[in-house]
């Protein structure tokens, strides 16, 4: 592991939950550690957040060989009542990263020009 997740408190925009779930829909065949470094969590937090996540129905996983390759649920819809009818696909296209996106700032800039 690269190195152990900086300490944070207070509150964030983003949930583990959505974070983990966002590495797996981008690669399928991630593993947990990469999945940690990543979020910047624990292997334990990860598992914990995946298991979680498969109990919900959000999620499900084969084995392949020694790995697993993980299953979205995109249809699902999210588990506040606030949120419906949004669903796990709606989240996921804001949370998921593409390369041809643009930066958060010109996308800002755009939406306020005339």
């Amino acid at each position: 592991m690269d190195r152990a997740p900086e300490p944070h408190s207070g509150w964030t925009f983003v949930t583990n939950h959505s974070r983990v779930l966002a590495a797996i829909a981008e690669d399928r065949t991630t593993r947990v550690r990469d999945i940690a470094a990543r979020c910047r969590l624990t292997e334990r937090a990860v598992q914990k957040i995946i298991a979680d996540l498969e109990e919900g129905g959000y999620l499900t996983h084969v084995r392949e060989g020694r790995s697993n390759v993980y299953r979205v649920a995109p249809d699902t819809l999210l588990r506040h009542p606030a949120d419906t009818p949004a669903t796990v696909a709606d989240l996921l296209s804001i949370l998921v990263r593409h390369d041809s996106e643009r930066p958060v700032a010109s996308a800002v800039e755009d939406h306020d020009a005339p």
